[in-house]
């Protein structure tokens, strides 16, 4: 809670934007000339959960003097509130806090608590307000600033009103990694089997991005500057290759999603809420 981290700047090159959308597996199809915004220089937009990987102080908790078992944290959940669009080649600047640890007890784990937020270098306007929750496997018993964590959103009880599957590479943990996030454990199969997986394993980062994908093609239109935010729960890792089916319920402007891989049946982000600016 003590740590001060030095403001951090980006500037969203058009390389990095058209990465960064490939990574998340923009232009899967490539006779999808929707996708193109994101992946081409024409006319390029910044794909909106970028937000999440820009001005971020990287793997700071492996500093030893933290005392943090970093090979046994996973990302437990991720959202993102976006009051401007990022634009390309502009800088932003990153105000980056923890904000809370929740301790679960000697022998559980603990949580800690993250914000970071984004601002135009130029004009100090506030663009993006990101928070993140890590669950630190093997801290329990560490001590914390509160006892409860926030209550996830709760999805409809009623059938999803509508699917979108969307298909990740083999490489797309190698893809996405080079956005920044350079956890040996999506890239080294030791490291992977060190931490507790059988093989490496899709960054959470990135099945966000691809159900926000999922979002802005199910709901926007393919409209960027419809979203305004995006939260979710991650509750299970994905594999590089697998197909991600998510579920979306539609209430007027708030979506509640859940993604789902179809090879395992297993249920990877949860929890899901979205909301979306008038049409």
């Amino acid at each position: 809670m003590a740590r001060r981290f030095p403001a951090l700047e980006f500037r969203t090159t058009r390389r990095d934007c058209m990465l960064y959308a490939l990574g998340i597996g923009v232009s899967a199809d490539p006779l999808d000339g929707s996708d193109l915004q994101f992946t081409y220089e024409q006319g390029l937009r910044v794909f909106p959960s970028m937000v999440n990987v820009i001005c971020h102080p990287g793997g700071w908790v492996k500093d030893p003097e933290l005392g943090v078992d970093w090979v046994k944290l996973l990302h437990g959940e991720q959202s993102f509130r976006i009051l401007k669009p990022l634009e390309p080649e502009r800088t932003y600047t990153g105000a980056y806090r923890v904000t809370d640890v929740i301790d679960k007890g000697a022998g559980k784990n603990a949580l800690l608590l993250a914000e970071n937020r984004l601002s135009d270098k130029e004009t100090g306007e506030l663009v993006s307000v990101v928070t993140s929750s890590y669950v630190l496997r093997g801290d329990g018993g560490c001590g914390g600033t509160r006892a409860e964590a926030p209550t996830p959103h709760a999805l409809p009880e009623r059938p999803p009103d509508n699917k979108c599957v969307l298909t990740s590479i083999p490489q797309a943990a190698l893809i996405y990694r080079l956005s920044g996030d350079y956890n040996p454990i999506h890239a080294d199969p030791a490291m992977a089997r060190k931490a507790g997986f059988d093989r490496p394993i899709l960054h959470g980062q990135c099945t966000l991005g691809m159900a926000t994908r999922a979002i802005l093609r199910s709901c926007c239109e393919q409209q960027p500057r419809r979203l305004r935010s995006v939260q979710a729960r991650f509750s299970s890792p994905v594999y590089p290759g697998e197909t991600l089916t998510t579920e979306i319920w539609r209430d007027g402007p708030i979506i509640s999603f859940r993604s789902l891989i179809a090879e395992r049946a297993v249920v990877v982000l949860n929890n899901g809420r979205a909301e979306l600016a008038p049409s």
